[in-house]
């Protein structure tokens, strides 16, 4: 089974306009969360999917300096930019990421992905009920349930938001959900506005060594101290 990441990415966010190619000591936000999923062992192929709108021939630049896979589509309905993604690179199904996440866990994608392999699952995912931090959002989708669904969509919050219509029918599809084993009391790891953005760049130059080793119980515990000192 041909299973491949592909990350959502675009420049023209309404609230940090190119946040993805932010940079964070000499790194950009989209930089680090190729490498934590380079720590993946269960991929085949890793795609940022962005749009044809010229805003977002940076990022297609980025992919081109960092050999990584990119796929361009519409910049308004990406569900369907997913759909031509998979379907170009051959993939028989796709994890889902957003590029705002620069620190999820690898193990976290891992982990669903096995689960996924193991059969009876369109949908393997940790939001449907959602249980873990923002920033450590998975969804694992069998490509062939994905494309079918989305000729089924016909709002525009379906378009938009990808996986929408899938816990809008939990009926019509075999889902297995992952939950959190731990606490994470309010830890935030998504990059959205400025203030996560400075959040972020807190919490990684606070780090001692490489980011891809932390995972999610250090990342928590980390943010936790940080947020002790900054009340002292």
């Amino acid at each position: 089974m041909r299973i491949g990441v592909i990350i959502q990415a675009r420049m023209s966010s309404t609230r940090l306009p190119g946040k993805v190619l932010k940079q964070i000591q000499g790194k950009s936000v989209l930089n680090y969360l190729l490498e934590r999923i380079g720590q993946c062992l269960g991929l085949q192929d890793v795609i940022v999917a962005t749009s044809t709108d010229n805003t977002d021939d940076a990022i297609e630049e980025f992919c081109e300096e960092s050999a990584v896979g990119c796929f361009r589509g519409s910049l308004e309905n990406v569900a369907e930019r997913f759909k031509d993604a998979a379907v170009n690179y051959k993939l028989d199904a796709f994890v889902r990421i957003c590029g705002d996440s620069p620190l999820i866990d690898p193990q976290l994608v891992d982990e669903h992905v096995e689960l996924f392999r193991q059969g009876a699952a369109d949908l393997v995912t940790n939001v449907a009920n959602r249980t873990f931090p923002h920033g450590q959002s998975v969804e694992v989708l069998s490509t062939e349930v994905y494309c079918q669904t989305v000729d089924k969509m016909n709002l525009r919050q379906h378009f938009e938001h990808v996986t929408r219509y899938f816990y809008e029918h939990p009926d019509e599809f075999a889902i297995k959900e992952i939950k959190c084993p731990i606490e994470w009391d309010g830890a935030n790891f998504v990059i959205d506005t400025p203030a996560d953005f400075k959040r972020i760049s807190t919490l990684i130059e606070a780090m001692q060594r490489p980011h891809w080793e932390y995972h999610l119980k250090d990342l928590i515990h980390l943010d936790f101290q940080l947020h002790e000192l900054s009340q002292a």
